[in-house]
């Protein structure tokens, strides 16, 4: 019998799998409400996840106090609204330079220790090693967003030298977690909106492609996949991130996308792993609705290309019992043998 981590495999490889894997991600208060009702303390095994995250996606944060932690490049975080990650505060550059800027060690042992424990604990899990604000999120979360922006324009050579030291830095962790026994790394780095990305086509590929694109590329090189995550509309760049190496979209939302009509357009060539609305459905729909929604996405992935998860981490205005829903849909489809292939 397929492991989960086989479920997985099969899925970004092209192949028809025997369900549909899924990966269940909650925000502080969603989980909180969640663990609540179950009455467990723990809720990997109970959700069934089929994906082990490794490393730490959002970058080991130290508390400050007055509800405000920093990163490891020095940005502080207001977490007085956002509970999860929070809302950046101040300027680490607050000019267009690196001068007098130090980057922090991207080999540090804290950066590694979670991979062989978790690794223990769910054997069977396809492995993702995460590095979260990749790229263009980490340039804006040292520089400021709106200072970014003038300097697309303004400061082209800093933004270069800038983008250019963060992909090295990601290569060099990259490297050391490719040492372990990995499946998969995983770069978050949110490049749209609603409507588009944030920086437009031209600077999307003037900057930031040549950037990723070595990132990219050390993964597949060592035999192991690579996944993006990207909210918002930025499906006009999936041939170019297919072309340099990527096999798994997140989070695949439907409010600015064609579920249907993407999975059918790159079947084969990427794959889709969201899809499950947190805009509309899970905070606004019925139970009915979302079981509905869910088995739709269950029946559109079952030729392969597909994991189910919510668009994002679900968050805390969704109701109980739509969260409910969508993991009990999950578990009831064809195929899927409750406690195959481990916890």
């Amino acid at each position: 019998m397929m492991t989960k981590r086989d479920v997985v495999k099969s899925v970004l490889d092209g192949q028809r799998p025997p369900y549909v894997p899924w990966q269940f991600g909650f925000t502080v208060p969603a989980l909180a409400r969640l663990t609540e009702h179950l009455g467990e303390a723990e809720l990997q095994d109970v959700l069934g996840n089929h994906i082990v995250m490794l490393g730490d996606e959002v970058g080991f944060f130290e508390d400050i106090g007055n509800s405000r932690v920093r990163d490891g490049f020095g940005v502080v975080w207001d977490r007085s609204i956002d509970k999860d990650i929070g809302n950046v505060e101040g300027c680490v550059l607050p000019e267009p330079t690196l001068e007098g800027y130090a980057f922090p060690d991207p080999v540090a042992p804290r950066f590694f220790e979670n991979i062989e424990p978790l690794i223990d604990r769910y054997p069977e899990r396809f492995r993702v090693y995460a590095v979260g604000f990749s790229l263009y999120e980490r340039a804006w979360t040292l520089r400021g967003m709106e200072n970014l922006m003038m300097d697309f324009i303004e400061h082209p050579a800093f933004v270069h030298k800038l983008l250019h030291a963060i992909s090295e830095w990601n290569i060099a962790q990259v490297e050391e977690a490719l040492d372990y026994d990995i499946d998969c790394v995983y770069f978050g780095d949110d490049w749209g909106q609603q409507s588009g990305l944030q920086m437009g086509p031209r600077i999307w590929h003037e900057f930031i492609r040549p950037a990723i694109e070595p990132m990219y590329r050390v993964v597949r090189e060592a035999g192991k996949y690579v996944m993006i995550h990207s909210c918002g509309d930025v499906d006009e760049l999936f041939d170019d991130l297919i072309e340099i190496g990527l096999n798994c979209f997140n989070p695949f939302q439907p409010e600015v996308m064609d579920v249907d009509e993407l999975l059918q357009r790159y079947g084969g060539r990427l794959a889709f792993f969201g899809g499950l609305s947190t805009q509309k459905t899970l905070p606004y729909g019925s139970p009915d609705d979302v079981r509905r929604e869910t088995e739709r996405l269950l029946a559109l992935g079952a030729g392969g290309g597909y994991i189910l998860s919510p668009a994002h981490a679900v968050p805390g205005d969704v109701p109980l019992e739509n969260m409910l829903a969508f993991i009990r849909a999950a578990k009831e489809q064809g195929g899927y043998v409750q406690g195959a292939g481990g916890r």
